[in-house]
């Protein structure tokens, strides 16, 4: 089965059940913004969270082994994004980004937030103007080496 297949799958059942990521994630025991990203085909289950995936959804064993395949992480496109969502963040870094980036070296020094030793989460603020989507990013300062 095709990783995409898996994911198609996955969301379908998800639809059919009423579930959200964040229950899905509760029954496996994982941070919600992780277990979508697996879904999404973005990041590896072990055997153990693949199989506690697709027994909670009631799917086969296809899309267990699907789940423990190693994917090409940032593989939605190599376009700008369209989807107005996504977009926006393609937006942020592009009016942001130097902000962002001259104010991690003055605070830590030459080098870079690890994607890969990185959390993220999402929550929602009420605010009596609109309610507002809280996303908070903590990725581990890793300097640039010298030899």
């Amino acid at each position: 089965m095709m990783r995409t297949d898996a994911t198609h799958k996955l969301l379908e059942r998800k639809r059919e059940r009423g579930l959200t990521f964040e229950a899905i994630a509760k029954a496996l025991g994982r941070h919600k913004v992780w277990v979508t990203a697996a879904i999404m085909g973005q990041a590896t289950m072990s055997a153990e969270e693949a199989q506690k995936t697709v027994a909670f959804l009631g799917l086969g064993a296809d899309v267990a082994a699907a789940l423990q395949e190693i994917p090409s992480k940032g593989s939605v496109g190599q376009t700008v994004p369209v989807d107005p969502l996504i977009y926006r963040f393609h937006e942020i870094t592009q009016v942001y980004g130097t902000t962002i980036k001259a104010i991690i070296h003055e605070m830590f020094g030459d080098g870079i937030m690890s994607a890969i030793d990185f959390e993220l989460d999402i929550q929602k603020k009420e605010d009596p103007k609109g309610d507002r989507v809280v996303i908070t990013m903590n990725g581990k300062f890793l300097p640039y080496k010298k030899w």
